[in-house]
């Protein structure tokens, strides 16, 4: 995307309950808000902030004119002048360095655990990516520290990784960690046999092996949802589905099987909402209704409603916005963390991967979510943690782990043939589809 100098650009278009096909814009040279939806600060004219904090913001918005940021917080008209004064964040919070991006690092690191030990031996794994970026067999050698300093650190801190296990899960554990230790003597082989592309599915291979010593590190769920959502269904724990969709009018796909791995760790309301509408077999058959290149969306049911209309009441069910930040012990409810002030927050599912799932809402309300869910589609490299224009506002509740680069063949009117759980169907609590049945 080529800089642009002035203020005056089109934002992407949020991922709202009502599918549109219309733009927004903002012109900051005469003051005029051109629409009611979320837009940039640089297009307040009259702003009381002072002559640095101004130069701060346009600052900021000619970055993202340049592709550098993807969004900062952002106000709608009807608000302006209750938000006028509303605090930016730092500059070196936007750019504090590439994110994680990685759908199953991101999953990693969200697990309710603190076990130094066994992050000790996932961070020299994951790098083995970044050492691949090495063209040829050049390669071989910085895997090869990667994967001897893994080696070690596993070695000197088994101990206290078993240590930290789960009681009732260390069996499993134990076994998990034997494998993963004859799996980095293979690798090791791999990489002294100069074999390259056998490197890449090993790592994958071993990084699942760590991911699920640290899933067995997590002791039942770690804390009450609150009292007025207890009722919902929640998923107290991971599941896993496949999304089948057909593809019409792509020669060269047909039909492709997303395998997502929905969080209730940290979103236990919106996993457990989108479960028990999987089993209620609620997408089954239903259109893809956006794909623009910014997000492939669905949800919206046939007829005048929104949402999902629940049989028992007959009016639509939603669910609060439920965003989960590093350093706290369960998620906030019911408001952005922009509108919370916590501006500098990191989110524990941020939308770094591409393929990140979250809840469509309408704009204005927090709490309206229902049944529209979205998969973000973007290059990573433009959105610097903390810095996008979704993070804290929209509730994520898993990643596609599988095929997530075929997401972006997709388009209005391909169908989901089906979407099935395979896996952690046991951890869903209250499911109303069971009394629905």
């Amino acid at each position: 995307m080529a800089a642009i100098i002035s203020c005056n650009f089109v934002t992407p278009r949020l991922p709202t309950n009502r599918i549109q096909t219309t733009h927004y814009k903002c012109d900051n040279n005469n003051g005029r808000v051109l629409s009611r939806r979320l837009l940039p600060k640089c297009c307040v004219k009259n702003h009381n902030h002072n002559p640095f904090q101004k130069l701060k913001e346009c600052a900021i918005s000619i970055a993202l004119a340049a592709g550098l940021i993807t969004g900062v917080p952002a106000i709608a008209d009807a608000n302006i002048n209750a938000n006028i004064n509303m605090a930016m964040p730092d500059v070196s919070v936007l750019i504090s360095g590439p994110p994680i991006k990685d759908p199953g690092a991101l999953l990693r690191y969200a697990l309710p655990i603190d076990n130094k030990a066994v992050r000790e031996v996932q961070k020299p794994l994951e790098d083995i990516t970044d050492s691949l970026k090495i063209a040829g067999v050049k390669a071989l050698d910085p895997v090869e520290r990667n994967v001897r300093q893994a080696s070690r650190t596993l070695k000197q801190g088994k101990s206290l990784i078993v240590e930290g296990l789960a009681e009732s899960k260390k069996e499993h554990g134990m076994e998990l960690l034997q494998k993963l230790e004859a799996g980095m003597d293979e690798l090791q082989q791999i990489v002294e046999d100069r074999d390259r592309d056998a490197v890449a599915p090993k790592q994958k291979e071993l990084l699942n092996y760590v991911g699920g010593v640290e899933e067995d590190m997590v002791d039942g769920f770690p804390y009450e949802v609150p009292e007025e959502y207890q009722s919902m269904p929640l998923l107290k724990g991971r599941a896993t589905v496949d999304m089948k969709v057909k593809v019409k009018d792509n020669p060269n796909v047909d039909e492709c099987v997303f395998r997502i791995v929905l969080d209730g760790y940290n979103a236990p309301v919106t996993a457990g909402n989108f479960v028990d509408l999987v089993e209620r077999h609620f997408y089954d058959g239903m259109e893809i209704q956006r794909a623009d290149g910014f997000v492939v969306q669905t949800g919206d049911p046939e007829g005048p409603a929104e949402g999902f209309i629940d049989p028992s009441t007959e009016k639509i069910r939603t669910i609060p916005l439920e965003i989960m930040v590093e350093g706290e012990k369960s998620p906030f409810y019911g408001a952005t963390l922009e509108e919370l002030g916590l501006y500098k927050a990191q989110t524990k599912l941020p939308f770094n991967a591409f393929g990140t799932m979250a809840m469509a809402r309408d704009e204005f309300e927090d709490n309206s979510a229902s049944s529209q869910v979205f998969w973000l589609l973007k290059e990573s490299e433009l959105t610097p943690s903390n810095a996008n224009i979704l993070d804290g506002r929209y509730a994520v509740f898993g990643y596609v782990m599988e095929n997530e680069g075929l997401l972006a063949d997709v388009k209005v009117g391909d169908v989901i043939q089906s979407i099935q759980v395979v896996s952690g169907l046991e951890n869903l609590v209250n499911p109303s589809y069971k009394i629905a049945a």
